[in-house]
């Protein structure tokens, strides 16, 4: 086994998320009377911290009405994430890799609540012995949730792959030293996933179970 320890990110890698976090940055601007990023700048935060995520959405944004954006975020998000699903194939890839003897954990720019809220819906939260969350650590690039990750399952950064789909989870991993795969499914495009040297890119969950399957 070369990763005992799998670690995921969550939104546009396992939940099919990446449309309703776009739909809510956008509304809450225009609740605030903020510019409303388009759809590609609201796509490319899907990853970062809250925080950090309407900074770089709305670069504008006083410091002082971050915490409105953040609301109206989480009011409309909230409004309709009881209707997300997770991606064809996810429960049986996530059930296979336990199932073989994997550790399997979670990295992501959810809060704890809101990933605990998600784990719930989803069923999912017996498949998954750890995790870290935003507001735990600091948010991706940054290496600190794999760091962590990697002191409390007592594996080495050889021992550990980070799978997201995203720049900020692959611009996490490298930063850790950990061996990454993007997933194209999710939020950020294929050739701007290759720039941050994936050890591969996969298309599907299917493809990336039988990556697992073959390689880890």
């Amino acid at each position: 086994m070369k990763y005992p320890l799998v670690v995921f990110d969550w939104d546009g890698t396992l939940l099919d998320s990446a449309g309703a976090i776009v739909r809510a940055i956008q509304a809450a601007c225009r609740d605030l009377e903020l510019p409303v990023p388009d759809d590609a700048r609201a796509r490319h935060v899907i990853g970062l911290g809250l925080a950090d995520a309407m900074r770089h959405a709305v670069p504008d944004l006083p410091v002082e009405r971050y915490q409105a954006m953040v609301d109206r975020y989480r009011f409309h998000y909230l409004a309709s994430d009881h209707e997300l699903t997770l991606f064809a194939g996810v429960p049986e890839m996530l059930r296979r890799l336990r199932d073989d003897g994997h550790m399997l954990a979670i990295a992501t720019g959810k809060s704890r609540l809101g990933l605990d809220r998600a784990l719930d819906h989803s069923g999912l939260r017996p498949l998954f012995q750890g995790s870290r969350c935003a507001d735990e650590c600091h948010s991706k690039p940054h290496p600190q949730m794999l760091e962590e990750l990697m002191l409390e399952f007592g594996v080495a950064q050889a021992e550990m792959v980070m799978i997201g789909d995203t720049s900020h989870d692959l611009g996490m991993a490298r930063n850790a030293g950990v061996d990454a795969l993007g997933v194209t499914y999710g939020a950020h495009p294929h050739d701007h996933l290759l720039e941050y040297s994936p050890v591969a890119c996969l298309h599907s969950v299917a493809e990336l179970d039988r990556w697992l399957l073959q390689h880890g």
